[in-house]
């Protein structure tokens, strides 16, 4: 099982949700491209909210200082991101992979990061989180996907209940809801662990 985990945009709760797909699975974890403060990478947090010993952390295959695009961290870096060069980890084990931004971000001038989840065909978890206008950004974001016939698994809503924001995604999308992640005072190994077997059963009941 390989399944990319990919927002309505930035900072919705990708690194929380694939930490808790992780910790339910036992999966490895890996975040191709990272942008932005190499001290404290995404890998860095999942590895401190995990405690599955089955799970390992494949390195990123680029690692970019710069908390931007990836296509524009890379420019500024004097580097190209290239999809030869995104090579697949070899593992049998699950495996959770975590995009940067949404679906639409740019990897180079030419490859949008929705493009290397069609090159792969992987299934995808999409987190939504509520704003204003997250309704539109969550809709446009199942329609690229939809549009390019890859297989979204389900939503994730990350923050409190909006019931009739929820109800109009749902409707609309025709996606099933895998579950909630509600704001948290404090997320840690623990908090981690009690969503994490909320979301087995559910996760599981939707895999082809």
């Amino acid at each position: 099982m390989k399944i990319f985990v990919t927002g309505i945009g930035t900072g919705v709760g990708k690194t929380i949700v694939s930490a808790i797909l992780c910790e339910a699975f036992g999966a490895d974890y890996w975040k191709p491209v990272q942008a932005g403060n190499l001290n404290a990478t995404d890998t860095m947090r999942v590895k401190r909210l995990v405690t599955s010993q089955k799970c390992f952390f494949h390195p990123e295959s680029y690692r970019l200082r710069v908390a931007a695009s990836p296509h524009q961290a890379a420019i500024v870096e004097g580097k190209k991101i290239q999809l030869k060069n995104i090579k697949l980890p070899e593992t049998s084990n699950h495996l959770i992979i975590e995009g940067a931004g949404g679906v639409m971000v740019p990897l180079n001038q030419n490859t949008l990061t929705v493009d290397f989840i069609s090159r792969f065909d992987f299934p995808v978890v999409l987190v939504s989180r509520h704003y204003l206008g997250s309704i539109n950004h969550t809709l446009l974001t199942v329609e690229a996907l939809k549009s390019r016939g890859l297989n979204i698994l389900g939503i994730v809503f990350n923050g409190t209940e909006e019931k009739h924001t929820e109800r109009i995604i749902l409707r609309a999308s025709g996606l099933k809801m895998i579950g909630r992640v509600r704001k948290e005072r404090v997320v840690n190994r623990k908090v981690i662990a009690v969503y994490a077997g909320k979301f087995r059963k559910a996760i599981s009941d939707i895999l082809p």
